[in-house]
């Protein structure tokens, strides 16, 4: 297994930002269902923005936010931006 080497430090901490991310998604999906303290959908959305394939992933393997419309747009939009922007730093910097 690789470790997080400097060059490689980036992918690392994007991995572990969606790994957070989906921890969260999950940690509200137990709080929902034993009625206790909720995170904010606003937080929830916040999240989503820095690590959007956690979030989705959270929500589609936990069934959790899918029938909520903020989600189910915002969300995959997140992602779409995350890859427009990966794509061009890609790019920008084999140039």
């Amino acid at each position: 297994m690789e470790t997080c080497l400097p060059d490689k430090i980036d992918y690392c901490f994007f991995v572990a930002l969606n790994v957070a991310s989906f921890m969260i998604y999950g940690l509200d999906k137990i709080n929902a269902k034993t009625h206790s303290w909720r995170i904010p959908e606003k937080d929830l959305l916040l999240i989503a923005f820095f690590a959007p394939a956690g979030a989705w992933i959270g929500m589609q393997l936990l069934k959790h936010k899918t029938r909520k419309s903020n989600f189910r747009y915002i969300v995959p939009l997140f992602i779409g931006l995350h890859i427009i922007i990966f794509i061009f730093l890609q790019y920008s910097f084999l140039s």
